[in-house]
């Protein structure tokens, strides 16, 4: 590994959380002009510790509130350590709050030279890049209006635009790829692949282990505000899939007597209990298993399923219509068994369930239950992809 690029020794943040102190209800009255006032202590990082490496692509994973965004923060200067130093190399570029500094009543244009000058570009410098930065964000026929006329999207687009052309040494990103549209997403996958053949330092906050995979050289994981691992980027996206992976009463029986939320229908037919795996390592199978009762007389029900990865992508589902099963007429209060087997094609993470039953024609839905089931995926054999199917290569010399 070459000379670090940033050195992170011992950090912890605290915040202090005001509180009122009131312990009884004639405290609520006495106390009304007189308040109290205790303090929490929030430990946001507690004895964090590493280095990355100049031109590596790093990344910090971890859940919601483990401290994650806390740690771009320090290392951007935007928050100071309560203990502990970080050092960084170079000159650092933050992507964290796209388009804070922006200016509503301003045009697209006007922020562009704004937001240029605050990033320490003359108007000369601004003038040379404009055109390319109106080109990325695809808005060159709105540039000329007044910012609260964008929409957030747009917003976006044009200060991830602008601040791809900062000069810097390290980048610090901070979940860019969740927002926009896909086309811009795939713009921005784009930029991040760029950057893998510079030498440019990024540190990258994300939930996404598909991009984790494939951008990041190395990871560290953050738990309950503490780092708890670091190594290969694929090996932490997979401890963090562990991480998340469900528990019994997430996936195994769920009660479909309580679940009225997520689910539509005439009610005809309608699921009883869906049971999936919890966790799905290298098996070549994946197998629901399901009841179903029939609330009045049906004839030929047809049992479909769907599966997506927790950002909502549909990967595959089918039907027993598609299969050209013919299921038997149902009579009322009958039920029956179902078992759907579904060869193991699936990447890494979590993924949903969502089983209908309607009639043949297709226009009449009896039972349709939303996110039914869930299941965790993880595998020795990695890919970014939806799906890892098993594949087979060789390679042999030819003779001359």
């Amino acid at each position: 590994m070459s000379a670090p690029a940033i050195q992170v020794r011992g950090v912890c943040k605290d915040f202090l959380l005001p509180h009122l102190r009131r312990n009884t209800i004639k405290s609520h009255f006495i106390n009304i002009f007189r308040r109290r006032r205790i303090m929490e202590v929030q430990h946001a990082l507690r004895d964090v510790d590493f280095d990355i490496a100049a031109g590596e692509f790093f990344g910090v994973v971890g859940r919601n509130g483990s401290g994650k965004s806390t740690l771009l923060k320090i290392l951007a200067g935007i928050y100071t350590p309560t203990a502990g130093n970080v050092t960084v190399k170079g000159r650092l570029v933050p992507f964290l709050e796209l388009g804070v500094g922006f200016n509503a009543e301003l045009t697209g244009r006007e922020n562009i030279y704004l937001n240029g000058a605050m990033m320490g570009f003359s108007k000369a410098e601004v003038d040379e890049i404009y055109d390319d930065i109106v080109a990325f964000a695809e808005l060159e026929e709105s540039i000329d209006q007044k910012l609260k006329n964008y929409s957030s999207g747009m917003q976006v687009r044009i200060a991830f635009s602008l601040a791809t052309r900062a000069r810097g040494d390290v980048l610090l990103v901070d979940e860019v790829l969740a927002v926009g549209d896909a086309a811009f997403q795939r713009k921005c996958f784009e930029y991040f692949r760029s950057l893998k053949n510079s030498n440019t330092t990024v540190v990258f906050v994300t939930h996404n282990m598909a991009a984790v995979r494939e951008f990041c050289d190395r990871a560290v994981l953050i738990e309950g505000s503490r780092l708890i691992a670091e190594g290969p980027a694929g090996d932490i996206a997979e401890q963090y899939t562990r991480l998340l992976t469900p528990t019994a009463h997430d996936s195994g029986g769920v009660d479909a007597a309580r679940d009225t939320e997520n689910r539509w229908g005439v009610g005809d037919v309608r699921y009883t209990s869906v049971r999936t795996p919890e966790l799905v390592n290298d098996q070549s199978e994946v197998v629901f298993e399901l009841e179903a009762v029939a609330e009045r007389v049906v004839d030929e029900p047809v049992y479909g399923f769907l599966v997506s990865n927790s950002s909502g992508a549909p990967i595959l589902g089918t039907n027993s219509a598609v299969k050209k099963q013919r299921c038997a007429r149902l009579a009322e209060g009958e039920r029956v068994r179902l078992l759907w087997t579904v060869p193991n094609v699936f990447s890494d993470g979590r993924h949903v369930v969502d089983l209908s039953i309607h009639d043949t024609s297709g226009f009449t839905t009896y039972d349709y239950w939303k996110h039914a089931a869930s299941f965790t995926v993880v595998k020795d054999e990695k890919t970014p992809y939806l799906v890892t199917p098993d594949t087979s290569f060789s390679c042999s010399r030819l003779d001359d």
